[in-house]
């Protein structure tokens, strides 16, 4: 696969996970590694942690509250959503439990202070979560962000994985293999429409 087919199909993959096929250690590990070749600020490179899930009961025991964060939030916001995506969210909401790998991506620290360190502190995890989702769809693997649970249940899920006080949950992110290979760019707004030169009105 080429890089501009790779960067324009990776999608947010819900409905087409493979509930039935286990996902490899090896194969998780490599797209990791692959990740942390991402642009990430080095002073806070340190602090970049990734717990992996693939324990059945544990997937089980993170599963409920994120679930029920997750429905509260759709009841909440849903109507702002189109009801395709809500439908595929409804959908991984049902099957998380299934799902055959969680990856959490975490930092040690809490996101306080000025803007620009807040700005770093997540900018500094992001670019290396996109580097993983990119490398799972190069592999035939799928995930999507999920990150209902990190309002008002995010220390309940910390303890469950062990977690200090003063680590931070960036998201959660179910993997597995997609049940279909070809994924097609999705439909954007022209970039002509939504790019300005030199000033915000620039044309």
């Amino acid at each position: 696969m080429d890089a501009e087919t790779l960067l324009t199909t990776t999608r947010s993959v819900r409905r087409k996970l493979d509930l039935d096929r286990p996902v490899e250690r090896a194969v998780i590990v490599d797209c990791l590694r692959i990740a942390m070749q991402a642009p990430i600020a080095s002073a806070l490179m340190p602090a970049l942690r990734w717990i992996v899930v693939t324990d059945p009961q544990v997937r089980a025991k993170i599963a409920q509250p994120v679930r029920e964060a997750g429905r509260e939030s759709q009841a909440k916001y849903g109507h702002m959503a189109g009801e395709r995506g809500l439908a595929a969210g409804r959908h991984l909401l049902d099957v998380l439990d299934r799902v055959p790998a969680f990856v959490i991506p975490c930092m040690q620290g809490r996101p306080e202070g000025p803007p620009a360190y807040v700005s770093a502190f997540y900018g500094s995890v992001y670019p290396a979560v996109w580097s993983f989702q990119l490398a799972l769809h190069a592999h035939g693997l799928g995930t999507t962000f999920v990150g209902y649970h990190l309002s008002d249940r995010e220390r309940e899920v910390a303890d469950l994985l062990g977690l200090p006080e003063d680590v931070t949950q960036i998201s959660l992110l179910p993997v597995a293999y997609t049940t279909q290979t070809a994924f097609r760019p999705a439909a954007r707004p022209p970039i002509e429409d939504i790019t300005y030169f030199e000033t915000w009105s620039g044309k």
